[in-house]
């Protein structure tokens, strides 16, 4: 009785979040310029979560309330400019030529709001290939032949799964770097210049993540989603480099997860080929439910090539909108992440010494990873949507039992997944 009486108040807390709306703020001149983010309506009074930035690179969120009557404008610019710091000086340098992929299936909507951000892009020399992944209709064909015709390439893969869709992706592309993202992205029309152009800089660099931000917050799953952090991996840019571990990432490299996610990375074309692309058993699409993206982190690292994260290569993404689609998600991230782990092992099994000497650690961080997280108490102000250090919303036991949940699966998952795609490459042949 009484678990059933906690399920029904993390419900009933569940419902009452309300709606945020979501800006953007550029501080450059005397007076800065508050616009809605996009798809959004103006600003009004109330809840705003607001992307900060300086010379047009994002440097912050803050999430303000705008009294009825109040310049929204005014209101925000003041917390901004005394919060959110400046951006590093210096402009991207000159960028490589660059492939963008984009997996997709059965999503024409969706889809052609990405394609429409991408090629809007300011990258000097870029190409753009659509993988529609397992499709039942020929609804991605049509849109692309009709609505985007040369300046879109078209790849089919029969095979389902995010990775065979995105090593599909990997064999057609011509760049010297390959990125990758979703089709329920908006992308900065910076993003393609921010997230390559540290390749040109670094040649030991195998990998580039980017920022990944809300594009709306109407429901109580986005809203809470993103009040836990969602999958942003904060404004301060990072390189991970395997020959000088990082010193406060002790489970490195098998903390994938902080590197960045899926939506928003490149890797340098010949590297990620070169260790065999994505493992086909894993990603959303096959049993293993994720980690895709993660295993291409650590075999990239694990072959001694550098990482490195920036928030200036922003995408908005477009969050789940539902309870049983944050259920999906944390079942499915569980089963993801342990997912993952077995594929690096199966596939690099040298790398077998170094997880077992993490493993204490890792099991105490998963434990952590799974706890129920509580709400701020309201003493720093409530904290931003994307910010992990402050939770404006609990985080209910249902999603945390179903993340653990997944995690014991995702073994098993992955082990079903390769069986999957073994029988079907036989029936194929």
């Amino acid at each position: 009785m009484a678990g059933a009486a906690r399920a029904r108040e993390e419900i009933r807390r569940f419902l009452d979040i309300g709606a945020v709306q979501v800006a953007e703020l550029d501080l450059d001149g005397d007076q800065g310029v508050l616009r809605p983010g996009p798809g959004s309506p103006p600003v009004t009074h109330g809840e705003v979560f607001v992307l900060v930035r300086r010379h047009g690179r994002p440097v912050g969120t803050l999430l303000g309330r705008v009294p009825e009557g109040a310049d929204p404008r005014i209101v925000l610019e003041a917390r901004a400019r005394a919060e959110c710091a400046d951006a590093q000086t210096g402009a991207p340098g000159e960028p490589p030529y660059a492939s963008v992929v984009v997996a997709t299936r059965e999503r024409a909507g969706q889809l052609a709001r990405a394609l429409d951000s991408l090629l809007a892009q300011d990258h000097p020399r870029c190409e753009i290939v659509v993988v529609d992944n397992a499709p039942v209709t020929s609804g991605t064909r049509e849109l692309v032949e009709r609505k985007y015709a040369e300046r879109v390439r078209y790849v089919r893969e029969p095979v389902p799964g995010l990775a065979a869709a995105h090593n599909a992706g990997l064999e057609a592309v011509r760049g010297e770097v390959v990125a990758f993202t979703d089709d329920d992205v908006i992308a900065d029309p910076r993003w393609l210049t921010e997230l390559t152009a540290p390749f040109a800089a670094d040649p030991g660099l195998g990998c580039c993540t980017g920022l990944i931000l809300p594009a709306r917050l109407t429901t109580p799953a986005q809203v809470l989603l993103e009040s836990h952090g969602g999958f942003a991996k904060g404004f301060t840019p990072r390189t991970y480099d395997p020959a000088r571990p990082p010193v406060d990432e002790p489970l490195f490299p098998f903390t994938a997860g902080r590197f960045g996610s899926g939506a928003n990375m490149a890797f340098r074309t010949a590297v990620l080929r070169a260790v065999g692309g994505f493992d086909p058993a894993t990603g959303a699409g096959t049993a293993a439910r994720g980690g895709d993206d993660l295993y291409g982190f650590v075999r990239v690292l694990a072959e001694g090539h550098r990482l490195h994260y920036t928030p200036y290569a922003l995408v908005w993404h477009h969050h789940r909108e539902t309870w049983r689609d944050l259920e999906t998600q944390a079942y499915g991230y569980g089963a993801g992440l342990t997912a993952y782990l077995t594929a690096v092992l199966v596939n690099r099994p040298a790398l077998l010494p170094a997880f077992l000497a993490r493993l204490p650690r890792g099991l105490a961080h998963a434990r952590a990873l799974t706890a129920v997280r509580t709400a701020d108490d309201g003493t720093g102000g409530g904290g931003a949507p994307g910010d992990h250090d402050a939770r404006t919303h609990p985080w209910p036991r249902r999603l945390s039992r179903l993340q653990r949940r997944g995690m014991v699966y995702g073994p098993v998952g992955y082990l079903k997944a390769r069986r999957a795609l073994r029988a079907a490459v036989e029936g194929a042949g």
